[in-house]
């Protein structure tokens, strides 16, 4: 029997969800292809053109009839069937295409469906409950083998053979004049045509994609998975954060897994949105498996629908629908992770439930808030946007005063605030609170990892080093696999010298958030720290290449790395780039010097001074050192020890510093920092 692949397409009103993905199951178990839509994926414009050649693809159209139909007399599954029928118009008499499936006690006399549906015989599986010889039938149906003389589907008429051909024929031409009203109308209406939603399951790789654009055979690591964000069902905008969060607790929920390898959010997320399909998603996240789905939210229940796909082999490999209140959610991330896991073959060690509820809430609007709060955290762009995400997090925590999770969030984000928009924030006491809810969360779940990031993050930024160092080393003991924690400790032990730890663990990050342009400048900035400057000129590079209108910094530090490999003409070009930022005129104040271009040189320090006053202590070190000026940069130095700049956390392995290393000045400083070995 011929491959059948691309083979179904099953069309539903969203009522009859349940018993579609029955007949869906039953004929996937048989090696029968099924474009299904259970998880409501995608909507828009795009998706509109996707079930279009979906349509025009499939070699059977199986239109599923109910009262659920009867009662809407709007849809986007009517537009599936019109679809089907304009191009039935163009097929032999001969050519079976069209297989309508009653699933309850709808008539065929009085049911609303297109007239060509009444020229082939219906099949009844109540409730979508399948037989051996209804499976046999697509089967048939599908199979090349089956003779143009063989009608097995043909609905009986009176008449002749030829009367049978003239009610198809008038069929034909009372739906054609149907067609050309309905696109009338259509054209009228396109104005007001909004948002579709759909369920659909595909297979997003046959054997094409198993092969990468450069001609090597597409081989992810095992076990590996991406969680694309669920798609928000809820007939409201506003709910977009909650969907967005439950992925991605769910991914976290994954990623505590052991021996389960998973797609950080930030590359998983990039393809919102975007017409991608699961085979390129796949390749370009090095992943195995592809798991998307959606979400459903009406008042404090959730009905969640996600589906599993192999991206080698093109295999479903597993799908369903949840219904939960939302005091479950801790529950419901277990079950569905749990159930990735054994799809994907993965031995669970342990007591996974405890990893993956550990800091989570049980109280629905405790666990609405901490959502709201992580969606306006991710768009802070000044001081002022900070407290809403801050206020959020406040609320959850109110809720529940035991959410562990939520103390940990609000305690990274008003330091993440904190160092980036207020300069004098030591001054003001924020350390005090940011450390308060750090202790706070790791007391309330000693081993959740981020926790143990937010205040290494905080000991760090008061250059209390041996402690930040321990509690990253305690956040990548707990999380080996939580991106956050990559990058923020693979940086820090690139910075107190541990070399090679620091480049696994950013090598790391890298495998698992490979679109993520921070990913590939942590990696940059261990290499840099460990004087490997061409490989971290490539690591800016790949940083560069995620996002040039956003990579600032890559630019100023790809531009550095450039000036100590001896590649000055690349140098400037490079710290050239974004001439507005910071970090470029400390790059560009020391490539002109270099360069003779004193003036030049000059200018941007003035600049650099003043934007930053005092607090940039550390910068001007590097640049009086790169000029040769020793004595003024020893005394920044001990200015920058007093002020207690942050930036002192580099002075260990910071190449621009190597001509001071030999002084005693610097040397007291070092001894003071207490930089663990």
């Amino acid at each position: 029997m011929a491959e059948l692949s691309r083979a179904v397409f099953l069309s539903y009103a969203s009522q009859d969800a349940e018993p579609a993905l029955r007949i869906c199951e039953a004929l996937r178990v048989s090696g029968i292809e099924v474009w299904f839509d259970q998880s409501e994926l995608r909507g828009g414009d795009i998706w509109d053109q996707k079930i279009r050649r979906e349509i025009r693809d499939c070699a059977l159209f199986i239109p599923i009839i109910s009262q659920h139909t009867q009662e809407r007399l709007e849809g986007y599954f009517r537009r599936e069937w019109k679809l089907a029928i304009e191009r039935t118009l163009d097929m032999a008499e001969q050519k079976h295409f069209l297989m309508p499936i009653v699933i309850d006690s709808t008539g065929d006399r009085d049911a609303i469906v297109p007239d060509l549906f009444r020229a082939v015989q219906w099949t009844r599986l109540p409730a979508g409950e399948t037989t051996p010889a209804f499976v046999d039938r697509v089967k048939r149906l599908l199979s090349p083998e089956v003779s143009t003389a063989m009608r097995p589907f043909a609905k009986p008429q009176a008449g002749s053979d030829g009367n049978n051909r003239r009610s198809m024929r008038a069929a034909s031409w009372s739906l054609t004049r149907k067609l050309l009203l309905t696109l009338a109308m259509l054209i009228l209406a396109a104005a007001a045509y909004f948002a579709i939603y759909r369920v659909w399951i595909r297979k997003p790789a046959t054997a094409s994609p198993t092969v990468a654009a450069g001609g090597a055979a597409f081989s992810p690591p095992p076990h590996s998975v991406a969680v694309l964000p669920f798609i928000n069902m809820s007939g409201d905008q506003e709910q977009e954060y909650f969907s967005e969060g439950l992925t991605e607790e769910l991914l976290n929920s994954l990623a505590e897994i052991s021996g389960l390898q998973v797609a950080a959010r930030t590359s998983a997320f990039s393809f919102q949105g975007k017409d991608a399909d699961l085979g390129t998603i796949a390749h370009k996240l090095n992943v195995g498996a592809i798991l998307e789905g959606s979400v459903r939210r009406s008042g404090h229940t959730v009905r969640i629908t996600a589906q599993l796909i192999n991206a080698v082999t093109g295999f479903h490999l597993w799908s369903k629908a949840y219904d939960r209140d939302l005091g479950d959610v801790l529950a419901l991330q277990t079950e569905i992770a749990t159930a990735v896991a054994e799809a994907l073959k993965v031995t669970l060690l342990g007591d996974v439930s405890a990893k993956i509820e550990l800091g989570g809430t049980r109280n629905p609007a405790a666990f609405d808030a901490y959502l709201r709060g992580l969606k306006l955290s991710r768009t802070v762009t000044t001081r002022e946007e900070c407290r809403a995400p801050v206020d959020a997090l406040t609320e959850a925590i109110r809720l529940d005063s035991d959410y562990a999770l939520a103390y940990a969030s609000r305690s990274w984000i008003v330091w993440e605030c904190a160092s980036h928009y207020s300069g004098d924030w030591i001054q003001q006491g924020i350390d005090a609170g940011v450390r308060t809810d750090a202790q706070r969360a790791i007391a309330l779940a000693p081993t959740l990892a981020e926790g143990h990031v937010a205040l290494s993050s905080l000991e760090a930024g008061l250059l209390k080093l041996s402690a930040a160092d321990a509690a990253c080393a305690r956040a990548l003991a707990e999380a080996p696999n939580n991106d956050q924690a990559l990058y923020e400790c693979s940086r820090l032990a690139g910075w107190l010298g541990h070399v090679d730890a620091s480049i696994s663990a950013a090598r790391r990050g890298v495998a698992l958030d490979p679109l993520n342009r921070l990913s590939h400048r942590a990696l940059g900035d261990t290499l840099r720290a460990a004087h490997r400057y061409q490989e971290a000129i490539a690591a800016y590079q790949d940083s560069i290449a995620m996002d040039p209108e956003h990579s600032a910094e890559a630019y100023a530090r790809r531009g550095l790395s450039y000036f100590l490999a001896g590649d000055l003409t690349q140098a400037q070009s490079s710290c050239e780039a974004k001439p507005d930022y910071y970090e470029s005129w400390v790059c560009q104040a020391v490539i002109y010097h270099r360069l003779g271009r004193h003036d030049a040189a000059a200018a941007a320090l003035a600049r650099l001074v003043r934007l930053g006053g005092d607090s940039s202590a550390y910068q001007y070190v590097e640049i009086y050192a790169q000029w040769g000026e020793r004595a003024a940069a020893l005394e920044w130095l001990e200015k920058a020890r007093r002020l207690g700049d942050p930036g002192l956390i580099y002075l260990k392995t910071d190449p621009l510093m190597d001509t001071l290393r030999d002084e005693s000045r610097f040397q007291t400083v070092m001894h003071e920092l207490k930089f663990p070995n």
